[in-house]
């Protein structure tokens, strides 16, 4: 897997297809869950998104050292490199539910389970009565699928995931929004589903799930042998893009010298 800056591995190629989620949010809060997806979003704010707010998972918003950073999509020229960062404010956790209720957050989150209309389980498998395995429970998936953007990320896909019908649902899907208000229903968007084979969206009909983008050396059906139901999908599926030789550089040298990324799909 060959991009600008030599052989790109799968964990990097799914790290920047996270990093691609937050592209356009500007100003709002990335809450990304999970190794990739976080340094996926750290990525993002490095590069294409330098507006995009991040905290160190506790109360302190944190951005990359250096008073001239980031600047054209490169680690600073003087002031720490794109490894370091600053505390640039207070944000709470009660605060992070203001940003909720007003659409200002866009988080990954995983799943699971999850369906074709983007329906998330994360609470139990089986039956909800006598299920056969607890899980998290529903935790924030239902606040966050109506109030902001939502994207997910999978590092296994299958059809032990990929299910046509969840178990119990966390995360509303597109099917369970029509029944809410006007006004609730304008603020839900699922925005895309990252795995180790694929980038995923919801632009099939009725926003069914579809395949936006294979990743190198997948073909279509690879994944749609590994969807527990039928994917739309344009006659032509492009191949996910490859990390350029700078976003390799930031990965490898500053965001992830010891390959953590690695790990998380082992």
């Amino acid at each position: 897997m060959t991009g600008g800056g030599g052989e790109a591995s799968l964990a990097e190629i799914c790290l920047v297809a996270c990093a691609e989620a937050w592209r356009g949010d500007g100003s709002i809060l990335a809450s990304p869950m999970g190794v990739i997806p976080t340094l996926g979003a750290r990525l993002a704010q490095l590069t294409f998104e330098p507006d995009l707010l991040l905290t160190d998972g506790e109360a302190a918003l944190l951005y990359p050292a250096g008073d001239d950073y980031p600047a054209g999509g490169g680690y600073p020229a003087g002031g720490g490199g794109a490894g370091e960062r600053v505390t640039e404010g207070w944000l709470p956790f009660r605060e992070v539910f203001t940003m909720l209720a007003a659409g200002k957050r866009h988080v990954m989150m995983g799943a699971a389970q999850i369906d074709q209309f983007g329906n998330q389980n994360i609470s139990c498998i089986g039956d909800w009565a006598r299920p056969k395995a607890q899980l998290l429970g529903v935790r924030g998936a239902p606040g966050n699928t109506v109030n902001h953007p939502v994207s997910y990320w999978v590092p296994a896909h299958s059809r032990r995931v990929f299910v046509d019908q969840v178990d119990m649902t966390s995360g509303v899907g597109y099917d369970r929004v029509k029944g809410l208000s006007g006004r609730t229903a304008g603020f839900h968007e699922l925005r895309c589903v990252v795995t180790n084979l694929a980038v995923l969206d919801f632009a099939g009909p009725d926003h069914t799930m579809r395949l936006r983008s294979v990743h190198p050396g997948v073909s279509v059906s690879d994944v749609a042998e590994a969807t527990g139901f039928l994917l739309a999908a344009p006659y032509q599926v492009p191949r996910t893009r490859l990390p350029t030789a700078a976003e390799l550089s930031l990965i490898r040298e500053h965001l992830d010298p010891d390959a953590r990324r690695d790990r998380e799909l082992a």
